[in-house]
């Protein structure tokens, strides 16, 4: 856990820039569930409210996680360098940046995004660690702010946006109600995207689970963002013209398991989609 005198500093700092440290953040909430040390008293104490209702929850996020790591090395093996991990929320483990160090040692640029400036300042320490700053950066940005994150991707210069690059949306869009029109701006990073990129996309499901829909009903409530379950016909259309490759949009256990991969009986436990899409090159206009 953090010491309390980084604690109070971070309060401050968050105070300055209006942001809530009174409620439970999805993002350090599930930076709990995964083990992680970035997370407060509240976030840990929501977290085991749910727990109390949803067993399954932090294994959850584990599967998402994993699924991450697969989704990252499928990048890798189709020939992808480049990664902008929008929503990239807290440092964890199994980061975007280590694991494509692993498969593709010295060759993969990361940018990591988030709109929370205390993300971000966790980002750059975490990066400034272990990482190469000539090829990993970290930006402050909103998702629907796309013109000036895409903006900011590329001021990095650690993203060449003639080659493919991998989008990664990885349990976020289900913090984003149908009012706030996600696809709009989605739409537009897609557009930015050249022929053979990809884009990896995990959502938690709209099934018939009343815990399941408890626990996303008091994150509605009692967090700092609301989240809004989708059905798999909601979540489809988000990858646009892209072609998803096998298996498809499936249970996230289900996507290209591999012998590390912990997939529990029934699928159906992940309670969360996931897919990867590949811009395919338009044909040429006939004259």
């Amino acid at each position: 856990m953090m010491s309390e005198a980084i604690l109070g500093e971070l309060r401050k700092k968050a105070r300055d820039l209006g942001i809530e440290l009174d409620k439970p953040s999805p993002a350090r909430v599930y930076d709990a569930g995964l083990g992680g040390t970035h997370n407060y008293a509240i976030d840990r104490a929501f977290l085991d409210q749910q727990l109390t209702a949803l067993p399954d929850l932090a294994l959850m996020m584990r599967w998402n996680r994993a699924w991450v790591g697969r989704a990252v090395r499928f990048a890798i093996e189709q020939g992808v360098r480049q990664f902008v991990d929008i929503g990239s929320g807290l440092p964890t483990q199994g980061n975007i940046h280590e694991v494509a160090d692993i498969v593709a040692r010295g060759e993969a640029t990361v940018v990591y995004v988030d709109n929370d400036p205390i993300v971000q300042a966790h980002s750059d320490l975490l990066l400034a660690a272990d990482a190469d700053p000539a090829r990993h950066r970290a930006v402050c940005g909103s998702f629907f702010d796309y013109d000036d994150v895409w903006e900011q991707v590329l001021a990095t210069h650690v993203i060449d946006p003639a080659e493919p690059v991998c989008l990664v949306l990885a349990a976020v869009l289900h913090f984003m109600p149908p009012d706030t029109r996600p696809e709009v701006p989605l739409a537009f990073y897609r557009d930015q995207l050249p022929p053979g990129s990809l884009l990896a996309l995990s959502h938690a499901a709209d099934v018939d689970d009343p815990a399941w829909q408890q626990v996303a009903n008091n994150y509605k409530t009692k967090a700092t963002l609301p989240g809004h379950l989708r059905k798999e016909e909601e979540i489809k259309p988000f990858f646009g013209d892209f072609e998803l490759v096998e298996p498809g949009l499936t249970w996230i256990t289900a996507w290209r398991p591999d012998d590390n991969t912990d997939r529990p009986t029934p699928e159906f436990r992940s309670r969360g989609l996931a897919g990867v899409g590949c811009k395919v090159a338009s044909e040429p206009a006939q004259s």
